[in-house]
């Protein structure tokens, strides 16, 4: 559905019903991706496109069906026809599921403050249940940058379950179906969830061009995250040193950090242990809206560093979320297991996850990050929370 946000933000803010035509399944060579959607109004208006063509005629009559029925979401399932191809068939040869339900904005409100966003240019996520339950069927969650629900139709468990699938894409930056539930101690419910994702690559920004940057550079990498490597010596900070990074800044880090985009999905990593550099980008970095600060060290560098932040006027909040010396403790000595026990703990952090081995811990694996990270509430989470 965010294909079409623009519009479906207009629609929602002049409470104006709708019927929306979602993309839930594809198999095979089909136009466009699952999330896409076309969207049915009251007088018939119509926006959007799901097939390129081929099957928006049978769709659109679909959607004013259910508009004036105001039932139940219907599916559709539409593929290659021998027959007559060009009717309701895909030429291409693919297959389509498609959900088509209505939407009153006056009694999903959380739809609208999530396509606000979406229009605005911020991350946001909507889980949408596309299989389950007849009464759940439909029924849409709202998940913002920080990771806090709005409210919506789904409760308790269910909604915990939900939101913290939907925060998970949004921080990987991937529209996907996600299997809900079936789980008595969790959720009894079990769902299929398509979760929309409006939110670019999360950032890694690593700050020292050192052996160990190269190695985390690679990680943050493989963790699907948009990787920099900044350095204030040209000589070190070459592309060729760092292949795994997206770019490579020739720049002083607070310089550099000052101008460029962070959000709450943002990880600073700073591997310099070098004050004339740390000190200023540290004590922009920890008045930052970012996820995750970090800052190699000893011990003792530490508490220099410490000592040289409070000097700054860095306040004992903001020196709370830096993660200092930086990572888990595994035992890391080579750069490799370094880079491991760094994105470990941006990993512990971002879903609330205690560090601890599963063999410590009793219950669902998965039974933390939802009940501390996304307990019920009815306004956004902080950006970032302290491991304790």
């Amino acid at each position: 559905m965010l294909n079409i946000a623009d519009t479906l933000h207009s629609w929602c803010r002049e409470a104006r019903p709708f019927a929306l035509a979602t993309v839930v399944g594809v198999r095979g060579s089909a136009p466009l991706p699952v999330g896409t959607s076309i969207a049915v109004d009251g007088d018939g208006n119509a926006v959007g496109s799901i097939s390129g063509g081929c099957v928006e005629g049978a769709v659109y009559e679909l959607c004013r069906q259910v508009l004036d029925d105001q039932g139940a979401p219907q599916r559709a399932w539409f593929g290659y026809s021998d027959d007559d191809a060009f009717a309701v068939g895909l030429t291409c040869g693919g297959e389509l599921d498609i959900l088509v339900q209505a939407v009153d904005p006056e009694t999903q409100p959380h739809l609208g403050a999530a396509l606000a966003d979406v229009v605005e240019g911020r991350p946001a996520a909507v889980a949408q249940v596309v299989e389950g339950p007849e009464e759940l069927v439909g029924a849409m969650l709202y998940v913002d940058a920080a990771g806090g629900i709005r409210p919506g139709p789904l409760t308790g468990p269910l909604r915990r379950e939900v939101g913290a699938q939907a925060w998970a894409l949004l921080r990987a930056g991937r529209t996907a179906r996600a299997e809900v539930g079936g789980d008595a101690a969790t959720c009894p419910e079990r769902l299929s969830v398509l979760v929309h994702v409006h939110a670019s690559r999360p950032r890694m920004l690593i700050f020292g061009a050192v052996d160990f940057a190269a190695a985390l550079s690679r990680a943050g990498s493989f963790l699907g995250y948009h990787v920099t490597v900044c350095d204030a010596r040209p000589v070190f900070a070459t592309e060729a040193r760092f292949p795994y990074a997206d770019e490579v800044v020739v720049d002083w880090p607070h310089r550099y950090l000052a101008q460029t985009p962070v959000e709450a999905r943002t990880a600073v990593c700073v591997l310099t242990h070098d004050a004339k550099f740390d000190i200023p980008l540290l004590s922009l970095a920890l008045g930052l809206p970012v996820g995750y600060v970090g800052a190699m060290g000893s011990r003792r560098t530490h508490e220099e560093r410490l000592r040289r932040l409070r000097e700054a006027g860095v306040t004992n909040e903001q020196m709370a979320r830096l993660r200092s010396p930086i990572g888990l403790d595994l035992g890391a000595r080579t750069p490799e297991e370094t880079a491991v026990s760094i994105t470990a703990e941006i990993i512990a952090q971002a879903n609330r996850g205690s560090g601890l081995p599963l063999t410590r811990r009793t219950g669902p694996i998965h039974r933390d990050s939802v009940e501390e990270a996304l307990a019920d509430t009815t306004g956004p989470r902080p950006a970032y929370a302290s491991l304790g």
